[in-house]
């Protein structure tokens, strides 16, 4: 089994259909709920993944283990150890990185959204077989102003250009989610009707929702299972850069 450390910020955001679609590629997954479950250390585990939540990446004043959280993201890319950023996961992993996250200039992000592929994405390993425009789900309300040094772009879009990225060989992170459900959204629309408002008319409504959702599993799946064949080894990583990596 490919053992997967699987860290998640917020109760709100669980894996959900992510989570079948590692085991179902041969993964053995730890999740660790923050922060009430201690983060372990990197040692027996072939790859990383880090899901989404309601506070910012730098929000330590009310969330201290953040910085753990962000240390221990930093770690594994320094490691080239095979990591996943989801949502917020993808601004902590580009803070402890040296990118930069703010509050969404344009403001919040909300719905289903399309993001297209960069000229990066067409030689990376999990990102190559993906069609070049992505149905995704957003949920945002900070954006990802700068990525980390030397990080590659892999997808964008209109609004935020820091869609996914790259860094090193094998360390991803993803400003979308594609681990949600249709009642997950709908609970977080209930939850934050202020940023549900940012949504188109109708993107957040039931019918909607399960269409978009049956449509990420068709991209987002066969991704998934890619991370596990990266993590045991099965698939190569990318080319390094020439550009280097901060390290931890």
């Amino acid at each position: 089994m490919t053992r997967i450390l699987i860290v998640q910020p917020d109760t709100s955001d669980p894996l959900g259909p992510l989570g079948d679609w590692l085991t179902e590629a041969g993964a053995e997954l730890d999740v660790r709920l923050q922060p009430e479950q201690d983060l372990p250390d990197l040692v027996g585990y072939r790859a990383v993944v880090c899901l989404g939540g309601g506070m910012g990446a730098e929000d330590d004043a009310k969330h201290p283990w953040l910085a753990d959280v962000r240390r221990l993201l930093s770690k594994a890319a320094a490691r080239n150890l095979p990591t996943l950023g989801i949502c917020l996961g993808a601004q902590l992993l580009a803070v402890a990185t040296g990118g930069r996250v703010e509050v969404a200039p344009d403001g919040p992000e909300v719905g289903p959204h399309l993001v297209s592929k960069k000229d990066a994405a067409w030689t990376d390993p999990l990102f190559a077989d993906l069609p070049l425009v992505q149905d995704v789900l957003q949920f945002h309300t900070d954006a990802i102003t700068r990525l980390p040094p030397g990080a590659e772009l892999l997808a964008s879009s209109p609004r935020y250009a820091h869609q996914a990225y790259r860094l090193g060989r094998c360390v991803y992170g993803v400003q979308f989610h594609i681990e949600t459900t249709p009642a997950v959204v709908e609970s977080w629309a209930a939850e934050c009707p202020g940023e549900a408002e940012f949504a188109r008319p109708g993107a957040l409504e039931h019918e909607t929702l399960v269409t978009v959702h049956a449509d990420i599993a068709e991209t987002w799946r066969p991704f998934a299972h890619r991370f596990v064949k990266l993590a045991a080894g099965e698939l190569e990583a990318a080319v390094a850069s020439h550009r280097t990596l901060p390290l931890a």
